[in-house]
């Protein structure tokens, strides 16, 4: 009985510290739900490896950009995934840090058109009518980016902001536009179903880029700089698992983003090596950001994009 008492006793001073640290909870919010580019926080929760760095991540969706900018604005949610172009907010008082190169090279963008269009090539687009989510937008900035790229500076067809995915595509099939640019799952679906074709992936024509952001409420990252040392950390090994684990990956894409395996599998393929590995920024890339500001408008000037961002934060650092 002794011996009993005493391995007792043993046992419960070895699981006091573990019940002592409970996980912190750290409020994340995605754009939206069943892309591609925001699963890895479904993946590093179902691995479990948030919950190995100490942490429960608690994912709202928001359902676009500016619903979770005016969460994280309000306090509702503590880190939130926006594009690159959401740099600007930061300048015009948005009280958040940018803590981690999340994504390089749009690849998560396509333009596509229908299957049986006239358009076969980039070329073909001049004089015709695109639509993007809004203006100012990352949709926004890549049409205009396009346009010059091609040779017609920024007006070389119609740029037409229609909101949503959905909206986008039934003004497709009902000829009302003659392309849409939008996240690339929307583009494989319809040539999935057979009602149309990718004519531009993004990330073929732009290399230099960070086209997603991982973003503090610089409140939260000063009164709990562990936490976001620690959900980055959670972050950074979610991808390295991606990498090492495809099958897992892709049957977690097919579930969460309600997808076929084919489809699954080509999200997988095609857009994994979009991911960061570090979260370090690129100062090239920066420079495009910050370009992109004056383009659209959204900033009368280049602003100091090291003032903008922290990598403090990251994995390794001091």
């Amino acid at each position: 009985m002794p011996q009993r008492l005493a391995a007792a006793l043993l046992l419960a001073c070895a699981l006091a510290p573990a019940a002592a640290q409970a996980a912190t909870t750290v409020r994340v919010g995605q754009p939206q739900a069943g892309t591609f580019q925001f699963v890895p926080l479904q993946v590093g929760i179902e691995a479990g490896i948030f919950k190995q760095h100490g942490i429960d991540v608690e994912v709202t969706d928001f359902g676009g950009g500016p619903r979770e900018q005016q969460a994280l604005t309000a306090g509702s949610i503590d880190l939130a995934i926006g594009s690159g172009p959401e740099l600007a907010l930061e300048v015009k008082g948005a009280p958040e840090i940018a803590v981690a190169a999340m994504a390089d090279a749009p690849y998560a963008v396509v333009l596509a058109v229908l299957k049986d269009s006239p358009i076969k090539k980039a070329e073909d687009l001049k004089g015709k009518t695109v639509s993007v989510s809004s203006k100012g937008s990352l949709t926004y900035w890549l049409a205009q980016e396009l346009s010059r790229q091609l040779g017609w500076g920024t007006a070389g067809f119609t740029i037409a902001p229609l909101g949503t995915t959905a909206t986008q595509t039934a003004a497709l099939k009902t000829h009302q536009i003659d392309g849409m640019i939008v996240e690339a799952n929307a583009g494989y679906r319809l040539e999935e179903d057979g009602s149309g074709r990718v004519l531009v992936q993004f990330g073929d024509r732009i290399k230099t880029f960070h086209i997603y952001i991982l973003y503090a409420r610089r409140a939260f990252a000063e009164s709990e700089p562990d936490a976001v040392r620690a959900f980055l950390a959670g972050w950074f090994d979610t991808i390295g698992y991606m990498h090492d684990h495809r099958d897992q990956t892709i049957d977690i894409v097919r579930r969460s983003a309600d997808v076929s395996p084919a489809l699954a599998t080509r999200d997988y393929d095609e857009l994994m090596g979009m991911f960061n590995r570090t979260g370090k920024f690129d100062p090239k890339a920066l420079a495009v950001l910050a370009r992109s500001f004056v383009e659209m408008g959204t900033l009368p000037s280049e602003p100091d994009m090291q003032s903008l961002i922290s990598e403090k934060f990251l994995p390794g650092a001091r």
